[in-house]
């Protein structure tokens, strides 16, 4: 991730911005010189300067990593503009390509679920397969190729379990009763089976239930994984939720000691305000204005509401990205850095030709 930061910072916001600066259009000065909040103008917020300045913003801007897991990423963006800021999230959301099952081919479904909506849940399956591996298919192509295609097969007969006996439970009376997505087996197309090894292309999750049976009934289906983008299909959507929220500052006009001390840090999350000294000599201080959700409690009371300023850093924000498990955090970002720097490249290109 951090070779698309540094991608980031010196070529989209370096170049870029000034070539804007550069442009004789009064449309790229404009942009340039504008802020790019609900306000046209810089000024607007009293002690908040949002006028740009090319050698401030490359002094200012970074990308602090707070925490990560196999899953999931927080890390704080400093010193950008909410309009970058929320294209980032927009890119994860709906952007950055994914494989998702396109097609179901139904041979026998006796279950109780009808073929479009057995259709439909097969479709919202996540597949661990990296995307960056495959081409986008074109749609006039019905077979697929092991280029662009991922192929699954499906087929399971629930049958009565002999052995049961004075129980109740579906689980001990019905063999493969529960379809689930360990059902799903991969059939390699054309030379996939020489490229990927068994269980490279697999469903993230085997638990995630497909359908439940009864003796008789049966599932057989194949399907079709393609390449897709989020803002087709929501299947396509590489993250479970991608936000950001700007980073709380609290601010003590004054000293608060004593009982009103302890009063205070019962009106912020745990972690936000701790109370320091003994007796009458307790003094509140701003331990982690991270932790705060910003519930506002204290201005509900009248002896505290005027000693405290809640507010918020508009150029400080704070990411979290939840992965589906197809790809991690961390290169989903770094995907999304790209796909906004070929943005950027389609604009400059735009630029050029118009002036």
């Amino acid at each position: 991730m951090t070779k698309g930061v540094n991608l980031l910072r010196q070529w989209i916001f370096g170049n870029f911005l000034r070539r804007l600066r550069k442009s004789p259009k009064q449309g790229a000065l404009d942009l340039v010189n504008r802020t790019v909040h609900s306000t046209d103008f810089p000024g607007e917020y009293e002690g908040y300067d949002d006028a740009w300045d090319q050698q401030k913003f490359e002094k200012d801007f970074r990308i602090d990593m707070i925490k990560m897991s196999h899953d999931e990423l927080e890390f704080d963006m400093v010193g950008i503009d909410a309009a970058i800021a929320n294209a980032f999230r927009r890119i994860l959301l709906a952007e950055v390509p994914t494989m998702a099952i396109e097609k179901v081919f139904i041979y026998n479904n006796t279950s109780i679920i009808q073929d479009e909506v057995l259709a439909h849940r097969l479709g919202l399956i996540p597949i661990k397969a990296d995307p960056r591996l495959f081409e986008f298919r074109s749609e006039d192509d019905t077979e697929g190729t092991a280029e662009d295609t991922i192929e699954f097969q499906l087929k399971v007969k629930c049958t009565k379990n002999t052995h049961a006996k004075d129980t109740t439970d579906p689980d001990d009376l019905y063999k493969d009763h529960k379809v689930t997505t360990k059902h799903l087996k991969w059939i390699p197309v054309g030379s996939q089976g020489e490229i990927f090894k068994d269980g490279d292309l697999r469903p993230v999750h085997d638990d995630i239930l497909i359908a439940k049976l009864r003796p008789g009934q049966e599932i057989d289906l194949r399907v079709h994984c393609v390449k897709g983008f989020g803002k087709d299909h929501a299947k396509f959507s590489p993250v479970a939720t991608a936000s950001y929220r700007l980073l709380p500052e609290i601010t003590l006009l004054k000293p608060i000691k004593g009982e009103l001390a302890k009063k205070l840090k019962k009106c912020f999350s745990p972690g936000v305000i701790e109370v320091d000294g003994k007796g009458s000599n307790k003094t509140a201080r701003v331990a982690n204005a991270r932790k705060d959700t910003c519930s506002r409690e204290v201005l509900r009371h009248d002896d505290l509401k005027d000693l405290v300023k809640l507010s918020r850093i508009r150029n400080h924000f704070i990411f979290s990205v939840e992965s589906t498990g197809i790809l991690p955090p961390d290169i989903l970002v770094e995907e999304a850095i790209k796909v906004l720097m070929s943005k950027c490249r389609t604009f400059m290109n735009e630029l050029s030709q118009a002036t």
